[in-house]
């Protein structure tokens, strides 16, 4: 079993900052790509960045030189910078991950956590 637990969530003013953190934790053989997404109420899911085992890393366009998503390997670890934050960032952030337990690939998501931007 693998379990990924978030926090660093809240209430921030816009243009505040916030800096989310991801842990996978449990019966892990490897982490591959990990990633951030968020919903915002009455809308689906959507995809906020992701980052590969080697750094490589993909952002929405919405968040483009505001957010910056990095990773610890020896913590199996991804974290979400979260600068210049509007309303519309407003949401509930999920992590994920592809990882390898065992003999078994999956991807394994997070609770999310709550993150709140006051205009």
């Amino acid at each position: 079993q693998v379990q990924l637990v978030e926090s660093g969530g809240g209430l921030v003013q816009a243009g505040g900052s916030l800096r989310l953190s991801c842990a996978a934790s449990g019966s892990i053989f490897r982490v591959n790509a990990m990633g951030w997404y968020r919903q915002a109420p009455g809308k689906p899911r959507e995809l906020v960045a992701t980052i590969t085992s080697g750094g490589s890393t993909n952002y929405a366009d919405s968040v483009k030189g505001r957010f910056t998503i990095s990773r610890d390997n020896t913590k199996n670890t991804v974290y979400l910078q979260m600068n210049s934050l509007e309303p519309e960032d407003t949401a509930v952030y999920y992590c994920n991950a592809d990882v390898w337990s065992g003999s078994r690939r999956y991807l394994q998501w997070g609770q999310g956590t709550q993150v709140t931007v006051s205009s």
